[in-house]
């Protein structure tokens, strides 16, 4: 045994070395998710027993969790915070102090993952449209990755059939509120004290200045710019910025399309448009319908003989316009071309398959 012993080697350092390591990180990492799958309460916080609560949850001192609550993973609940009636967070949200999320009316508010609702933020209400009827159902949808800043008001849908929708990854900053049954896509960016009536729609990318006002039903363009202070009281087209009490036209918002990695030859494609349909340079110039129509018919024909990248790009702006609900549809565009000299040998051939060229060209541009 002794001379097994003698000729025995020491086992080296770096393997003593390594082996602890990997013995330490294997310990750390089942604390770790340990401690992720532990849920913490505050023993002042009043959390109902059917209420839903995920792994990892945090809630602090003076808090409220409703029955019908149910929160994901990784929740956190800074102090004071609430949540009340049939209110869904997703993973890994943040509630901060004294934000209200939920009511105890009927209906359902969701709330997707990885968003923060700030301090005294109040999500998920009754609205306060005169037509809502007590007892009727009423909603609201958020999806991931947003920030909801201090002091924001988002109320529910007014009817059961509708509800209030929020897209992805925006930044809705301190004292901003979004009424019943909005409509707000992806990627926005709403400054401070931006007020949007109930029934707006607002599209992607779109940013807003300090203190907008937007009136109920109107309809806010894609990569559209909101002038800080503007009282926006019509429809924002696409690509535009507007600015002012009773907001108008100031131009493209060609900053945020650069931003928003727009190339040049897609920029200057989107400025001829804007010039020929909003800037006439003839003192008598046509009517707007006229005008829109006119431009339609050049892209149209520069579509149909080449299908050029301009051509697509500029029947896709032109389009949206034509078949928007406050804007001129496609009917008045038909009795302009069978009015008019230079469209009526044609009409009779083109106006059938039209709205399939639209179509196709919006489908087919690389502009999204």
């Amino acid at each position: 045994m002794n001379s097994l012993l003698k000729f025995r080697k020491p086992l080296s350092s770096s393997f003593i070395s390594s082996s602890w390591q990997r013995f330490s990180s294997t310990l750390n990492y089942v604390f770790k998710e340990k401690k992720e799958a532990t849920s913490f309460i505050h023993s002042t916080a009043i959390v109902h027993s059917n209420a839903v609560i995920g792994q990892g949850v945090s809630v602090g001192p003076f808090c409220t969790i409703g029955s019908s609550a149910k929160l994901g993973n990784g929740c956190r609940l800074h102090p004071s915070s609430h949540i009340f009636g049939n209110t869904e967070l997703g993973n890994h949200c943040i509630l901060m102090t004294g934000a209200v999320v939920g009511d105890d009316i009927p209906g359902r508010t969701v709330i997707g993952c990885n968003n923060i609702i700030g301090h005294h933020a109040v999500v998920g209400i009754k609205c306060q449209d005169m037509k809502y009827k007590l007892g009727d159902e009423c909603f609201l949808h958020i999806g991931d990755n947003n920030e909801i800043r201090e002091f924001t008001s988002i109320h529910r849908s007014s009817k059961s059939c509708d509800r209030t929708v929020i897209g992805d990854n925006n930044l809705i900053m301190g004292s901003c509120h979004i009424a019943h049954d909005c409509k707000i896509g992806n990627n926005n960016i709403f400054a401070n004290t931006t007020l949007l009536a109930g029934h707006v729609i607002v599209e992607d990318y779109v940013h807003t200045g300090g203190a907008t006002v937007v009136h109920q039903f109107c309809h806010i363009g894609s990569f559209s710019f909101l002038g800080g202070g503007s009282v926006v009281s019509q429809d924002v087209p696409k690509y535009m910025m507007v600015s002012g009490d009773r907001a108008e036209l100031r131009g493209l918002n060609l900053e945020g399309l650069r931003r928003c990695g727009f190339q040049v030859t897609e920029i200057k494609s989107l400025r001829t448009a804007y010039r020929k349909i909003f800037m006439p340079r003839e003192t008598n110039s046509m009517g707007f319908d006229e005008r829109l129509s006119e431009v339609i018919w050049a892209v149209f024909l520069l579509y149909v003989l080449c299908s050029s990248p301009f051509a697509i790009l500029s029947l896709k702006t032109v389009a949206e316009y034509a078949t928007s609900d406050n804007g001129a549809v496609l009917e008045s565009i038909a009795r302009i071309f069978t009015t008019t000299a230079a469209f009526r040998a044609l009409y009779s051939l083109i106006y059938a398959h039209i709205h399939n060229v639209i179509e196709a060209a919006i489908v087919l541009t690389y502009v999204t």
